[in-house]
């Protein structure tokens, strides 16, 4: 997804900025309790949230390698191998992401539950940045979030332990079948989770089908890819 404009250079957004949950932990028990001092990085960069509810918003990105979930259509397939990409500390993650000045920090992958992210999240906490988190849940949850996006895959389905920390249900739609399986989570999410269906980028007529969908059931959103059609990362 390359670059193609500065976020200078972008014309103002309308999401509201005054969007609060509360604070969303784990202790970690079925992962042996440890202190992780780095983590497998892909790449860091300044951006603004391309998707969900925080669309338009300046975002601080950590992408983290590794993923098992092995989606076909996957965008950054090159974050799925952890062992391709370099090691990075906790501290100089933090430091990058301070350095930006962002409103959010997102953890994304990758598939990031693949780490303990206690330590990440708690120093970015710390250092007074509100830190979210991009998911399939596919793992078991870890670490402290100000705002939890939850996109479950049906090529490996979500660990039980994500569904009371879900602040928002976002599931990419490539055809038909995909909105039974939306359906089914949104039943394991709270009420007051935001509900989106994304339209799948490269499926032709994943769009309409989203549309039309959404027209019928009030109760979902739509969701789109905005840096994409920006080409921004």
């Amino acid at each position: 997804m390359p670059g193609g404009i500065t976020i200078a250079s972008l014309v103002p957004l309308t999401l509201s900025l005054k969007m609060t949950s509360p604070i969303t932990t784990s202790p970690m028990a079925e992962r042996p309790s440890q202190s992780v001092s780095s983590l497998p990085v892909v790449e860091t960069f300044h951006s603004i949230q391309g998707e969900g509810s925080w669309t338009g918003t300046n975002a601080f990105f950590i992408r983290l390698a590794g993923c098992d979930v092995g989606c076909p259509w996957c965008d950054t397939k090159q974050s799925w191998n952890p062992k391709r990409h370099p090691q990075r500390s906790v501290e100089e993650l933090v430091t990058q992401a301070q350095a930006a000045n962002p409103q959010i920090v997102v953890i994304t992958g990758g598939e990031p539950l693949m780490h303990d992210l206690t330590a990440l999240t708690e120093q970015l906490r710390n250092a007074g940045l509100q830190v979210h988190l991009e998911t399939s849940g596919a793992h078991p949850f870890s670490g402290t979030f100000d705002w939890v996006t939850f996109s479950p895959k049906r090529f490996k389905p979500p660990h039980p332990s994500i569904y009371d920390h879900a602040d928002e249900l976002k599931v990419v739609i490539a055809n038909e079948t995909d909105l039974a399986w939306a359906e089914q989570q949104a039943r394991q999410v709270s009420p007051h989770a935001a509900k989106l269906l994304q339209p799948e980028w490269e499926t032709s007529g994943s769009q309409e089908i989203v549309f039309s969908y959404v027209l019928k059931h009030p109760g979902w959103r739509v969701s789109l890819q905005t840096h994409k059609f920006l080409g921004v990362q």
